[in-house]
């Protein structure tokens, strides 16, 4: 697939095509900070493509093709800068898997950065509801009644995380805060290690990116947590990069911030939604649903 460059203006760069491809044209040392979700292997289906990582037949196919994007990722960073990725570890299941119980993806993402060369950096919890996962996913382990059962089979939520890396070397762009810009009581809580005060439900409206012909998941990051990543490991002005667009929820917030976005997204849909929501920065009322 060719890579479709639309630039919006001199502040933002979206590439409807493969990450792969589209990264490998950016130059080297040029991206302050990095942050998305990536696709799950195996798990979820975001379409029918075969450069679709969500479409591998199992998670050393995913991890092959993947590694690709994560040296990539390291080489259009800047010494010292940061990337962070958003996710959770995944539950298996018996027809799939053989056994009912949850893989370490977080261990499994942080182990191929690194072996890219890439310095685990930092990670933060995010709280889930649990009953709203219940209630959405009916997994076993989750129900009440498995507790009357045998509550050998019963655990707890899965959370999400952030997990920060760091390209080796010093920055030479400082991210630098004052008293007046970042308060001790805010610092408080963004160095929590359980963010537990993030709101689930502020995302951007994904209607507009729903498709008939293959499985509809859309899952979009936080608005909450991009602003706090953001806040914290970006200057004004900085390009800001998300190698998995989605429907443009941490190019949303660049624009919000005064920062510069560079976003690719293989899924035309997907892209054609993160385009209107992205150009839509500055009208919250048309955004949320």
């Amino acid at each position: 697939m060719d890579v479709i460059d639309q630039v919006l203006n001199d502040d933002v760069a979206l590439y409807h095509g493969d990450c792969i491809d589209a990264v490998k044209g950016l130059p080297e040392s040029s991206v302050h900070y990095t942050i998305f979700s990536p696709p799950f292997a195996s798990l979820y289906v975001y379409s029918n493509s075969d450069r679709d990582m969500g479409n591998c037949a199992d998670q050393g196919e995913f991890a092959e093709h993947f590694a690709f994007l994560v040296g990539d990722l390291l080489r259009v960073t800047k010494p010292g800068r940061l990337l962070s990725f958003h996710c959770m570890n995944i539950p298996t299941v018996k027809a799939r898997d053989g056994y009912i119980g949850i893989r370490d993806f977080r261990g499994e993402l942080i182990r191929m950065f690194i072996d890219a060369g890439w310095i685990y950096h930092s990670e933060v919890c995010i709280w889930k509801d649990p009953v709203t996962a219940m209630q959405r996913t009916k997994a076993l382990g989750l129900l009440h009644k498995q507790l009357k059962k045998d509550s050998c089979m019963s655990r707890q939520g899965i959370a999400d995380y952030l997990v920060t890396m760091r390209k080796p070397g010093d920055n030479p762009e400082r991210v630098s805060h004052t008293n007046d810009s970042f308060p001790v009581e805010v610092w408080q809580r963004y160095a929590s290690p359980v963010w537990a005060d993030i709101n689930a439900t502020r995302t951007l409206s994904k209607i507009g990116a729903r498709e008939d012909k293959d499985e509809r998941h859309i899952c979009p990051l936080q608005l909450d947590v991009i602003e706090r990543a953001m806040r914290m490991w970006s200057n004004m002005g900085d390009i800001v990069l998300s190698p998995f667009m989605g429907i443009g929820s941490e190019g949303y917030v660049a624009r919000e911030m005064g920062r510069r976005f560079v976003g690719v997204e293989l899924k035309r849909s997907y892209f054609d939604q993160a385009r209107a929501n992205i150009l839509a920065a500055g009208r919250q009322q048309e955004l949320f649903a």
